[in-house]
């Protein structure tokens, strides 16, 4: 299962009419091998409040350990760390709608900060969690995050923040699976115009060093990557 160990900072602010997430401790410029770019799937148009726009897809999960990631089927240099798959670098057109699903496969507990337990920066505030829509989940059983961090810079602002739901400890595999049935996360939201973010899971499940908010949490390639709106 997960390293479930380290607490972290965050605080969240508004500036200049955006909301800005700031971490304590963060250190999302430390790297890890990295799997090619996933580059998101378009596939037709799609109407929203902003007009007609290109609807693309990207398709994610999250493992309780390296073994189903970017790192292979030994796990790479960490094969207990959670990660996220099958990479980190993510890459999505501008001026989009974008529709994420991700599988969540790890177990969780409680959020160090019950901000992260609503959606953010989502088309309606919501996500559907296996087939249902919801506008929050259980501060206390939250698996990871998937939250995208905008900074006040001259690109466009971006921040969508997404709580995945904790599977359940006692849940047992799948069949012909090393895991147990993932809890599906689907979710859209709208891209502005090209722009370089970095995004991380706001769960604390990192190892407790370099300020709390270490190992996989702080390591692209696992819990933090990059997102390319291009």
């Amino acid at each position: 299962m997960s390293v479930r160990q380290v607490v972290m900072g965050v605080a969240a602010t508004v500036i200049g009419g955006g909301l800005v997430v700031s971490l304590t401790g963060a250190i999302l410029s430390r790297t890890s091998a990295q799997s090619k770019p996933l580059h998101a799937t378009v596939k037709g148009t799609a109407p929203t409040a902003e007009g007609t726009l290109p609807h693309a897809f990207l398709d994610l999960s999250t493992y309780p350990d390296s073994m189903g990631g970017p790192h292979g089927g030994d796990g790479g240099t960490h094969p207990d760390w959670v990660t996220y798959g099958p990479t980190t670098d993510l890459r999505v057109p501008a001026h989009s709608l974008v529709t994420m699903t991700i599988k969540q496969y790890d177990t969780g507990g409680s959020l160090n900060n019950p901000y992260f337990a609503v959606p953010y920066g989502t088309v309606g505030g919501t996500v559907t969690v296996d087939g249902k829509t919801v506008s929050t989940v259980d501060p206390d059983g939250v698996g990871h995050t998937f939250t995208i961090h905008g900074a006040p810079t001259n690109q466009d602002p971006l921040f969508v923040s997404v709580p995945l739901p904790a599977v359940s400890d006692d849940a047992e595999p799948a069949p012909n699976s090393d895991y147990p049935p993932p809890h599906v996360v689907t979710f859209s939201f709208i891209t502005g115009g090209k722009g370089e973010y970095v995004w991380n899971c706001e769960y604390p499940c990192g190892d407790g060093y370099y300020a709390r908010f270490g190992g996989p949490m702080a390591t692209r390639g696992y819990m933090s990557g990059t997102f390319t709106v291009e």
